[in-house]
């Protein structure tokens, strides 16, 4: 690259995201239990305002030329507009999450609000291999109308 893209700042790596739902098979049969063996989800790492979409195929080929990997024809550089949210700081196991799940869901009947769907975003806050899985910090985050 011969110079850096207008509006170019060094910058920390943003968390890692996960959206998260079930499969079509596990909707067809569900009764509201949820198995892990049957969760998709799609993982993605907010970017700068600085990335636009050309910037990201510039460097998407620079990192094919400098080294093969497949997984890089499953990237996309995507741009996601959420709505309006209830969102909650959940602290401690990701197996614990329903309770915070719970909370949120009664917040926002309180608040004459309604779940979209049980799709959900999580916002990986802690390193698990650095922190004790009862300090875990996860935002969760799921769409309201």
């Amino acid at each position: 690259m011969d110079k850096p893209p207008q509006g170019y700042f060094d910058f920390t790596v943003y968390p890692l995201e996960g959206v998260w739902d079930i499969s079509e098979k596990a909707k067809a049969k569900f009764d509201g239990t949820i198995n892990k063996d049957e969760l998709v989800y799609r993982l993605m790492i907010r970017q700068p305002d600085f990335v636009d979409q050309a910037f990201y195929r510039d460097m998407l080929e620079l990192a094919k030329q400098k080294k093969a990997n497949p997984l890089f024809e499953q990237l996309s550089f995507e741009q996601i507009e959420e709505g309006k949210t209830v969102q909650m700081l959940h602290v401690g196991l990701f197996d614990d999450e329903p309770q915070s799940f719970e909370k949120m869901e009664a917040f926002a009947v309180a608040e004459g609000l309604e779940r979209l769907s049980k799709v959900h975003r999580e916002i990986y806050l802690s390193d698990p291999r650095k922190v004790t899985p009862d300090k875990l910090k996860t935002v969760l985050r799921f769409q309201v109308k």
